[in-house]
């Protein structure tokens, strides 16, 4: 299995939302999980209804800290934010692939409770997307092309 790790700075939102899509629509073949490099220690309450209004159901989501993951050999790190695309991975991922797939932040957005839902639906929808994108390369090549990640990063 493709082990691929979703880095957002809060890990309450795309980066949760991400590792929900990749381990629903891609399970025959990746394990996916997401952290932050400062922890929000919680998950958007938005970020668990989107996936579940889209059929997505798991119950392990949590904020944490990519020090958490240390242990883990990764294949792919996906930056889903522009902070923590930005940021200087810690060693234990510096050989491991790198992508950044950045999307708007939905927790940023100010509008009403039925307008929030909504732009947490457009980001989950380019996100699936991009998931989507991810698992049929894979099927095809059965294998991680960077150049083709990283451009699958550019759907919208």
């Amino acid at each position: 299995m493709i082990k691929i790790l979703v880095l957002c700075t809060g890990n309450s939102c795309r980066s949760i939302i991400t590792e929900g899509l990749l381990n629903h629509y891609g399970k025959e073949f990746f394990n996916a999980y997401s952290a932050g490099s400062h922890p929000a220690g919680y998950v958007h309450p938005l970020s668990i209804k989107t996936l579940e209004k889209n059929k997505i159901f798991l119950d392990n989501f949590k904020s944490q800290s990519w020090n958490d993951f240390s242990d883990i050999n990764f294949d792919l790190v996906i930056t889903v934010c522009d902070n923590a695309a930005g940021e200087t991975c810690p060693l234990y991922l510096k050989n491991t692939l790198k992508a950044h797939w950045g999307v708007a932040d939905p927790a940023k957005f100010k509008g009403t409770e039925e307008e929030a839902e909504i732009e947490f639906l457009k980001v989950f929808n380019v996100l699936k997307k991009r998931c989507l994108a991810l698992v049929q390369n894979y099927k095809q090549n059965n294998l991680l092309n960077i150049d083709q990640i990283k451009e699958i990063g550019n759907l919208i």
